[in-house]
């Protein structure tokens, strides 16, 4: 019973903590079913967006720190969408006053919310890092995974090469997380495949409820293809990355570094 327990606080958790995402496929359902009067739906949905981004900080579920975080994956994500929209890769087939480049501005919440999923799982479940690399590893190889899905049109793509130096380089690297007073241990690589998965579901909903679409779904929908998967999971091995290695930047703050102390060993 008691492992029972933990199982289901250890899912409120991770609710809780997918509340930016939740809102997010929420408003794509709603505004399908239910047309919005006098703006397109994807400016809705920018409002929408920005309306739970100020809820989410001023209700004091996000920090400012965690705000700086999630602005940074909304840059990369519109940056990786201009580039993917004028590839083909995909599309935003419906009309909208904030498109930019054929991209609505709505999108970078999207990635947005990744990265708030992480901020708030890693200060709710109180995530610790074990034996994990080198910055001087870390930051090359997310920055070689990003600009890959970049260089791949012009280039040989190198992703399997990529998941395979991630395996390697993160095979002994774990996370230590709390479920009420009780710690738990999962692999790096574990967890990289099990969030990776569950947005490639996610990616399933958006595209059925038309956030956006792939060449094979224009006519009809279908399935995301599970190559997807791939890229999901490099995706967020980035974001983890990014998120994991500015916490640890700001862990070596005086004054961070003497809270931590204080919550473990009592002030």
């Amino acid at each position: 019973m008691r492992a029972l327990k933990q199982f289901i606080r250890f899912g409120w958790e991770q609710a809780l903590s997918c509340l930016f995402p939740v809102v997010i496929f929420a408003s794509l359902a709603i505004t399908q079913i239910i047309p919005l009067p006098f703006l397109p739906r994807y400016d809705w949905l920018l409002i929408i967006c920005i309306l739970m981004q100020w809820f989410m900080l001023r209700s004091g579920l996000e920090t400012k720190d965690e705000l700086k975080v999630i602005t940074l994956f909304h840059i990369i994500g519109l940056c990786l969408e201009l580039f993917k929209v004028h590839m083909g890769s995909w599309a935003y087939p419906e009309e909208g006053y904030t498109k930019v480049f054929g991209v609505p501005l709505y999108s970078g919440f999207m990635y947005a919310s990744v990265a708030s999923y992480l901020c708030q799982a890693w200060r709710r479940l109180d995530i610790q890092l074990m034996q994990w690399p080198s910055s001087y590893i870390v930051a090359p190889l997310a920055l070689a995974i990003y600009l890959n899905f970049f260089t791949h049109h012009f280039w040989v793509d190198i992703r399997w090469g990529l998941s395979i130096l991630v395996v390697i380089i993160f095979w002994k690297s774990y996370v230590v997380y709390k479920i009420d007073k009780s710690r738990y241990r999962m692999p790096i690589v574990f967890s990289f495949i099990l969030i990776g998965f569950f947005i490639w579901i996610a990616e399933n909903i958006a595209t059925y409820f038309g956030a956006w679409e792939y060449p094979n779904q224009a006519n009809t929908w279908s399935l995301v293809h599970l190559g997807k998967i791939s890229s999901w999971l490099l995706l967020v091995i980035v974001s983890f990355l990014i998120v994991a290695t500015l916490k640890r930047v700001k862990e070596k703050d005086p004054s961070t570094l003497e809270a931590n102390v204080n919550r473990y060993y009592g002030s």
